[in-house]
């Protein structure tokens, strides 16, 4: 059953969104990319009429749906601030090693008697 299979990958991917032991970022989103990529090809192969069995797992994918459609945008949120933060450092860090470097020239009195 293709809705039943879907589910059990939607509750899957919950799971690892909301798992905090993964220590590895990279690790996690890969994990996440395979899931939705298998969650996806199981999309386009789930065509009405549906059972009654059938429906109430799909209310219920809906449901879930929006857990990991919430944690997807935290995951983002924080990577997005790490980024942000990353960059931050590659700024001062470049002031600290050039100083003068965004310094301006502008009001530079020219003698020009020589």
């Amino acid at each position: 059953m293709i809705i039943q299979t879907f589910h059990d990958l939607t509750v899957e991917l919950l799971a690892v969104l909301e798992d905090r032991t993964i220590a590895e970022r990279d690790d996690k989103i890969e994990r996440v990319t395979q899931l939705i990529d298998q969650r996806d090809e199981l999309l386009s192969q789930i065509k009405p009429p549906f059972t009654g069995e059938e429906q109430q797992l799909g209310r219920a994918i809906m449901l879930l749906n929006q857990q990991v459609d919430y944690l997807l945008k935290l995951q983002k949120q924080e990577i997005q601030r790490d980024i942000q933060e990353i960059n931050k450092k590659k700024r001062s860090s470049n002031k600290y090693t050039n100083p003068y470097e965004s310094l301006s020239v502008d009001g530079v009195f020219y003698d020009k008697r020589n």
